[in-house]
């Protein structure tokens, strides 16, 4: 066996494929610069459509985060709005009850009863500024997303469908109800002259 660079005749033989360069193409054609131009032409034809595709597929991974982004800051939002009306709705019947004793106290004005109102004020006013309003309902026509009709009146003093009466105050929290009023509504087959 001969050997050439240190090497047998059966080692060189065997090639070392993962480090072997590619042939580029044209190589074989020694001074063919049509050849090359055009395969660096296709190289980079591909790269920039390779590039397009990932700064779309980027642009579409930003909106996507934007807008989960937007959708879980509205969740968490709509999350305290509700935790709020929970809350709210088990301090009602406390208001209630304020109406109702305000309503059997003797209508004179005394230190208990101004005591009363006050208290009541407060309570409303700090109800008020997490966002509850009270619905309004007597003398308005009766809606049914905002009323509960409890009983139909018959009556000539008001107009057909027109809340005459109301029995339990409704309320909402910003634009979401969290109690309807329980009213009375009047019922009037001729409508009502002024």
């Amino acid at each position: 066996m001969s050997r050439k660079n240190g090497k047998s005749d059966g080692e060189a033989q065997e090639l070392d494929v993962e480090h072997e360069l590619p042939a580029s193409v044209g190589e074989d054609e020694p001074g063919n610069p049509s050849a090359q131009g055009e395969l660096r032409e296709a190289e980079t034809l591909k790269l920039k459509a390779e590039r397009d595709s990932l700064l779309d597929r980027l642009a579409r991974l930003q909106a996507e985060f934007e807008n989960a982004r937007r959708r879980a800051s509205r969740e968490q939002q709509d999350f305290r709005e509700f935790a709020a009306a929970d809350t709210i709705k088990t301090l009602l019947p406390v208001l209630d009850s304020f109406d109702r004793a305000l309503r059997a106290a003797p209508a004179e004005k005394s230190e208990f009863r101004g005591g009363i109102e006050l208290i009541q004020k407060q309570f409303e006013d700090a109800l008020s500024k997490l966002g509850l309003r009270p619905i309004a309902a007597k003398g308005e026509p009766f809606n049914p997303h905002l009323h509960e009709a409890i009983e139909m009146v018959d009556t000539t003093d008001a107009d057909d469908q027109t809340v005459v009466d109301e029995l339990q105050r409704g309320y909402k929290l910003k634009e979401r109800l969290v109690r309807p009023s329980m009213v009375r509504v009047a019922r009037n087959p001729k409508p009502h002259q002024n």
